[in-house]
């Protein structure tokens, strides 16, 4: 029997980047002369950004220009550098989690670098980080699990998913795999719990002990959490 593959959204899951992302956003569409609300990022969680940038164009107007892109990663740093945690709860789950587990963030590999070696849990996953820049379809498409899971060596009837946000939910979903929900992160919001659900998810967990407390109820603890 295949040990159960678990894989994990970066931001808004395993660290909490989220309002930082958007603070981010806001101030570098300011900077070019050009207002958006945090609201309209939020409708875009779970994009890569170039996507995210398509979108807010989609619902705003605002064409971004393509030349000043690389300011979103001066102001995210910055941002991140000084403010970024990791979500309430994540590094207890990490210490007992045995067995293959992964990142599959829509976030740039450097992005996903800085996240997980400022909040010190960069040494829970080596290797094993995956980023939709890898794919040609970033979420909702099921690319960068199926990747991931191919890469692990794992089939994905044996792999969960743990996703903030309806895209990766619907990806999960899409990639044939089990789609946790998660709303332990500080930008979720009223009706989060339904979109996800929505979106597919098989079950939503509002902290990381409700996370284990599902993967021991669908049989994936088996082999992948430490006894005691």
């Amino acid at each position: 029997m295949q040990r159960p593959l678990i894989i994990f959204d970066c931001d808004g899951v395993l660290v909490d980047s989220e309002p930082l992302a958007a603070i981010a956003f806001e101030r570098v569409y300011r900077k070019h002369g050009m207002t958006i609300t945090a609201e309209i990022v939020g409708q875009c969680i779970g994009m890569k950004e170039a996507d995210i940038i398509t979108r807010i164009h989609e619902l705003t107007g605002h064409a971004f220009p393509e030349h000043a892109t690389d300011d979103f990663w001066v102001e995210t740093q910055a941002l991140f550098a000084e403010d970024l945690e990791p979500t309430r709860g994540i590094l207890p789950f990490l210490q007992m989690l045995r067995g293959p587990r992964c990142v599959a963030s829509s976030s740039s590999m450097k992005r996903i670098a800085l996240s997980l070696e400022v909040t010190g849990l960069a040494g829970f996953f080596g290797d094993e980080v995956f980023s939709t820049s890898m794919v040609r379809h970033g979420k909702p498409a099921p690319d960068i699990f199926l990747f991931a899971a191919e890469r692990l060596g794992s089939a994905p009837a044996s792999s969960v998913v743990i996703e903030d946000s309806p895209f990766g939910i619907q990806g999960a979903v899409a990639a044939g795999m089990t789609a946790i929900g998660f709303t332990g992160g500080s930008h979720t919001y009223p009706g989060h719990a339904e979109k996800l659900t929505a979106a597919g998810a098989h079950a939503i967990c509002a902290d990381w002990p409700e996370v284990e407390r599902e993967l021991a109820r669908r049989g994936f603890i088996a082999g992948a959490i430490a006894e005691g």
